[in-house]
């Protein structure tokens, strides 16, 4: 199919104007390219991650020493996605701070490149291309994700999209 400008064209689902770089708390879903199961496996209601799960772990919970303002809260990883929040703080900072959008650009850079180490697949992809995010606006709000992410293993095989 050639391309046509008007319907091959990226929308961004990102909030118009919102800039992601300010403090708030933001809940971040990043999927697996084309949604193969490669991270684990769920087990009796729980994950059991495998070496590629473990390495997506790791670049997760590595963000925090490469960005000072940021704080990790809940996340959990499923054998075809990740759900986590990212709070970045208020704290101010010499230098310029990274949005929501850069944080998650160089997770995934850095977890695939690993990963297609791992798997000895350069260059194939591991990530689907965007990610959902949810600006978190209130207490309610966050103790409800929260605990969406704490259920997801229990809840894996009733969700139709896995």
């Amino acid at each position: 199919m050639k391309y046509d400008p008007d319907i091959h064209h990226r929308r961004s689902i990102r909030l118009k104007n919102y800039d992601y770089s300010q403090p708030g708390a933001y809940f971040i879903t990043i999927c697996i390219y084309q949604k193969q199961c490669l991270l684990g496996e769920i087990v009796d209601d729980t994950i059991n991650l495998n070496l590629l799960g473990n390495t997506v772990k790791f670049y997760w919970e590595n963000l925090i020493n490469y960005y000072a303002y940021l704080q990790l809260d809940e996340f959990v990883i499923m054998p075809n996605h990740l759900h986590g929040i990212l709070i970045l703080n208020d704290r101010k900072q010499k230098i310029h701070r990274k949005g929501i959008p850069e944080i998650i650009r160089g997770f995934k850079t850095f977890s695939a490149k690993h990963i297609n180490l791992i798997r000895r697949c350069p260059n194939v992809p591991v990530w689907q291309r965007n990610y959902y995010e949810h600006i978190i606006r209130n207490e309610s709000d966050l103790n409800r994700i929260r605990e969406y992410i704490l259920n997801n293993p229990k809840n894996w095989l009733k969700d139709p999209d896995n």
